[in-house]
């Protein structure tokens, strides 16, 4: 992952419009809602086998223009929604390109199946203790 908030920020197109909620007579003037759209195909940090998997990983994510689109209105800042929506963005691609570990298969040890089947035995005699003489 090569990429930093400076590039990322060349490549993304933002969409600036008003905003619901809190805030009076600014949510009625000023546009502080940001829309940012990043497309992936088309950009240069990443090379073509992470694009294939950011493709794969964010298929949910694209709008019908193959975009991938993040929407901030939280603050009251149009600034601030634009730093929020980046850093949004750059966790959702840094998620999509971590590759998980593969898992080694391990199997029980000699002493810790010993032990298991120890315990079971121990409580088969447990029980079998508790019932009466002669009931079978």
């Amino acid at each position: 992952m090569n990429f930093s908030k400076v590039d990322i920020q060349k490549e993304t197109t933002y969409k600036a419009s008003r905003s619901g909620g809190k805030g009076g007579q600014n949510v009625n003037k000023v546009s502080s809602k940001v829309e940012l759209l990043f497309s992936v195909n088309n950009s240069l940090l990443f090379t073509d086998e992470e694009k294939l998997l950011l493709n794969e990983k964010l298929q949910s994510r694209f709008n019908k223009d193959g975009l991938v689109q993040v929407i901030c209105d939280e603050e009251r800042s149009q600034y601030l929604n634009k730093e929020k929506a980046v850093e949004r963005l750059m966790v959702i691609l840094t998620k999509a390109l971590h590759k998980p570990k593969n898992r080694k298969a391990t199997k029980p040890s000699k002493a810790a199946k010993a032990a298991r089947l120890n315990t079971k035995r121990m409580q088969g005699e447990k029980k079998e203790s508790r019932k009466r003489p002669g009931d079978e």
